[in-house]
């Protein structure tokens, strides 16, 4: 071996070893950062806490990902599929064995806060610690006390599916350090307290941005406070932009977007799909006043960039005109009585499909599974009988699917771009949830 290539292998082993030394100076930095138990607060009547742990609980739809298709509610093992694998929800009932039995305030504000299990491992993210840590300990405390009066399920926790390198518990230390900070949400004085208030809600127990926000192949959050859409991993669905900006609800009134979060319908669009769970089980159970106070937050929330269209190629000017006129016809013959003609749609039954940006935006996928298996928003006190869409899936092929969807994505303003009939053929099988 001559000196310049040994020279060269010496400083590439010396580069290789610097990177494992400071990676694992990171690690041990995050490993014995304190879990500051913060100030617990006196409690004067422990079943008005526990009233408001279950509040807490609906508007952070706990139960939803902490019980099992058909299991008992929060006894967990609700699998949450993401590209790094198969997370399984844990056992939130008081059992001993399984759950919360032996956890005290403080072990439940340090998972909340600070994304440490009450052995002091690293909790991996597909739990939204990123958004709990808003949460006062006086909120934790409370959810705590919630939990803790449930009955007890003595049903097993399930090990996570994750490959490797991600089920290296300890590397999480490495993503924290880039993507975590743990921090108690701060009111903003020049703001209102409505406008704090939905702030609060909508950052931390709402969690919008754990589907509402883009995240890098790491699964850390681009920019969690943007609310500027994304695909939500591991379900199929484009969560369209929150923010106040054009494509995003800029141009929606606050009484629109409160009626969409409090009932799952509006003038302005529908919930269809996890959102209509979320609106379900969790948004149309909060007062008027937070329901409110999060569509004042979110109105006001400043315009990002619209994200890019899809990269599908698209077709040529006499195929796009051929695909078009088939899909203008597929419309005129199956949707045009509830969307109308120039796809303004019939509040609050039937949403406008023009300028409807979870339809024409950069993702085609929920206007291809809506056409393909219909759907229903959810049944709320405030729309208790709610009129669906019928699936066209089985009498349309996958080929007359994507027709209809690329007529609807450019027409009436909207300038979503074409879908294929292997686009289609991807959702056919896809579950719904």
């Amino acid at each position: 071996m001559n000196k310049t290539l040994r020279l060269g292998l010496g400083i590439l082993l010396g580069s290789a070893l610097t990177v494992v030394v400071l990676a694992g100076g990171v690690i041990a930095w995050q490993s014995l950062r304190s879990g500051d138990p913060g100030v617990a607060v006196a409690v004067a009547d422990p079943q008005a806490q526990r009233v408001r742990g279950q509040y807490l609980a609906r508007a952070g739809n706990c139960m939803a990902c902490h019980t099992a298709r058909g299991g008992a509610a929060y006894a967990g093992g609700r699998a949450i599929t993401t590209s790094f694998g198969t997370f399984y929800t844990t056992n939130l009932t008081p059992d001993k064995a399984n759950g919360l039995g032996d956890w005290n305030a403080d072990d439940f504000w340090r998972a909340l806060h600070h994304g440490r299990g009450r052995d002091g491992r690293f909790l991996y993210p597909a739990f939204p610690y990123t958004s709990y840590t808003s949460l006062t300990r006086e909120d934790s405390d409370a959810l705590f006390a919630y939990l803790r009066a449930l009955a007890p399920v003595a049903q097993a926790n399930r090990s996570h599916d994750v490959r490797f390198p991600y089920d290296q518990r300890q590397l999480l230390g490495l993503w924290r350090a880039f993507f975590f900070t743990p921090a108690v949400y701060q009111p903003d004085p020049a703001r209102s307290a409505p406008w704090n208030r939905g702030a609060y809600l909508v950052q931390g127990a709402g969690h919008c941005s754990a589907c509402h926000s883009a995240r890098n192949s790491l699964g850390g959050s681009i920019a969690p406070l943007a609310l500027e859409g994304g695909m939500i991993a591991g379900l199929d669905w484009y969560a369209p932009p929150l923010h106040g900006g054009d494509g995003g609800l800029g141009s929606w009134s606050e009484a629109d977007i409160a009626a969409l979060l409090r009932t799952g319908v509006s003038p302005r669009g529908n919930s269809l799909g996890p959102m209509s769970e979320i609106v379900g089980r969790s948004l149309q159970y909060l007062n008027d006043e937070d329901i409110n106070a999060m569509a004042v937050y979110l109105k006001s929330l400043p315009a990002q960039p619209l994200p890019s269209a899809s990269t599908a190629a698209q077709p040529e000017p006499a195929e796009a005109e051929r695909i078009l006129k088939q899909g203008k016809k597929l419309y005129g013959e199956l949707c045009v009585d509830c969307h109308g003609g120039k796809g303004q749609g019939s509040a609050p039954d039937y949403p406008p499909l023009a300028g409807n940006h979870a339809i024409g935006g950069p993702q085609p996928v929920n206007a291809i599974r809506a056409v393909l298996n219909g759907g229903f928003p959810p049944s709320t006190a405030g729309n208790p009988y709610p009129f669906g869409m019928p699936p066209f899936g089985p009498q349309l092929s996958d080929q007359e699917v994507a027709a209809l969807v690329s007529y609807v994505r450019n027409s009436w303003g909207n300038q979503g771009g074409f879908v294929s009939a292997s686009d289609v053929n991807r959702y056919r099988s896809v579950p719904l949830d």
